[in-house]
């Protein structure tokens, strides 16, 4: 006979925090939100940590280059997604890794020879209004100029012209040399008035470009989330398939999380992988693993699987019917609520802190403040993303309003099988995700602030300053059906746009 559990499968509908006592200390500008998402001893503290505890889905229509960037600038990270070419996902990295990296390699390029045509239709294509002119017209040749978008006007001027009459010549540019500092190149900028200043090796070659933009950005963004040489953070997802193959691609294009994604990641597929990974690469890369709604689960693989973090959750998202579909599943408030007490536990007997990550089943702000209320160190969400402006799609309008189509990995237009296992064939032979649409939200940074300002807020209310802090101190109650219904605007009538009459 099958093995019957006593416990209720929860959701997140059912439970509300309760006030704790708010002192004069707890205002939203004391309020922390970082949070570690590698794992740690603890005798020595967090190592890596988020800024914000917010990561996008590896999902085709939730995490491209753009939604990285802008996550990565509101201290988040996103997970490029794995259902794509190696060369592919790798390049994508590469773009979030050179978007603002304080030296830049400049992707903007051409030699004399080219026309104004020719560089408008770069700029078209880049987005950089700026252009080194190079010898051979790539990178890492000799600098011979830099062509601005003040320097010709498409409109009035003729446009099969050569750039050579038009471009800055090197002999009237501010430089300087590789290995100069980026705190000293700044200031060149400073002090010249310069917007961009190239930097070259000793034989003339251009090396990089630091821009006086980024400098602003980076004032624009205090939570920005950088590695050692000021580049935005980035993760990707791997397969239990050529893991190895992707793994070093993603690496050699500075990948700086990984994780092995999975509808299932109890298996021994996953926790192998996770071991060969680790003697690859060692502990210079950040490894997570998942997905897992049980405690057994979570110690499975953080023993035989050596990975830094853990993602909670199956068949809990927007898109996803895989609890439809095959019966596989848990309620994502208990399946958060067991890891977090498997996870303590674990940290007590071996000294080691294992972060999890609540994956799904969050549809609202106050859903992702009661996941980290109830253990979660960070939350990993797909629809809240794919609704942004910097979501891969392209919005469509529909009765006047605007969308974005959403689909899951477990969804036929994914064709991404390999994540599933449901046989030996090269395709999926049922769904496990839908192809639908999201409506359009905005930009992803104002959606994030408003988040942001509702977690601090309720930290406040719960009496804390950090996440830490929330886990040990939140105290949470179940709720019956109509305290959902009091709880909302149930006894009163919206009457919207209604003026009053000043006559």
């Amino acid at each position: 006979m099958a093995i019957i559990l006593d416990d209720v499968s929860h959701t997140f509908h059912e439970f509300l925090l309760l006030p704790g006592l708010t002192k004069k200390e707890h205002v939203p500008a004391n309020v922390s939100l970082k949070t570690p998402i590698q794992s740690f001893r603890l005798a020595e503290g967090p190592r890596a940590c988020l800024n914000t505890p917010f990561v996008s889905a590896a999902m085709q229509a939730v995490s491209g280059p753009e939604l990285a960037i802008a996550l990565a600038r509101k201290g988040g990270v996103a997970f490029i997604f794995c259902s794509q070419s190696i060369e592919s996902q790798a390049q994508m990295v590469r773009e979030v890794k050179e978007h603002k990296a304080g030296f830049v390699e400049s992707d903007s390029n051409l030699p004399p020879t080219a026309t104004l045509q020719d560089a408008l239709n770069l700029r078209r294509k880049t987005g950089h209004s700026t252009i080194a002119i190079t010898e051979k017209g790539g990178r890492n040749t000799k600098l011979l100029g830099l062509l601005t978008s003040k320097d010709f006007w498409e409109y009035k001027d003729d446009l099969s012209q050569s750039v050579q009459g038009f471009f800055t010549p090197r002999e009237r540019l501010v430089l300087a040399e590789e290995g100069v500092s980026l705190q000293d190149a700044t200031t060149l900028l400073w002090k010249n008035k310069k917007e961009c200043l190239p930097i070259v090796d000793r034989e003339g070659n251009l090396r990089s470009l630091v821009f006086r933009k980024d400098y602003y950005d980076h004032q624009s963004y205090p939570d920005e989330l950088t590695d050692s040489r000021k580049r935005l953070l980035v993760g990707a997802a791997l397969n239990t398939f050529d893991y190895m193959e992707r793994a070093s691609a993603l690496v050699e294009a500075g990948v700086d999380v990984l994780c092995l994604d999975s509808s299932d990641g109890y298996t021994e597929w996953q926790a192998q992988a996770a071991r060969e990974l680790r003697k690859r690469f060692g502990s210079d890369i950040i490894l997570g693993g998942g997905n897992i709604v049980s405690a057994d689960a979570f110690r499975y693989l953080v023993t035989h699987g050596d990975v830094d973090f853990v993602k909670v959750g199956i068949g809990g998202g927007s898109i996803c019917i895989t609890r439809e579909q095959k019966g596989i599943g848990r309620g994502q408030a208990s399946a958060v609520m067991e890891i977090a007490r498997e996870r303590d536990l674990f940290a007590k007997e071996s000294g080691t802190y294992i972060p999890i990550c609540s994956d799904g089943g969050l549809n609202s702000d106050t859903q992702m403040i009661l996941a980290l209320a109830m253990g979660a160190d960070f939350v990993m969400m797909g629809k809240y993303f794919a609704m942004t402006e910097e979501s891969p799609t392209a919005k469509i309008s529909y009765r006047g309003r605007l969308y974005k189509p959403y689909w899951g990995e477990g969804s036929n237009r994914a064709r991404n099988w390999q994540r599933y296992k449901q046989s030996e064939a090269a395709h999926l032979i049922f769904e496990e995700g839908v192809d639908a649409y999201v409506p359009y939200s905005g930009p992803l940074s104002d959606k994030v602030d408003v988040s942001v300002v509702k977690l601090k807020s309720t930290m406040c209310n719960v009496g804390v300053l950090g996440v830490k802090e929330l886990h040990e101190k939140a105290r949470i109650t179940r709720v019956s059906e109509m305290t959902v219904v009091e709880g909302g605007t149930s006894t009163v009538e919206m009457l919207d746009r209604l003026q009053p009459n000043m006559e």
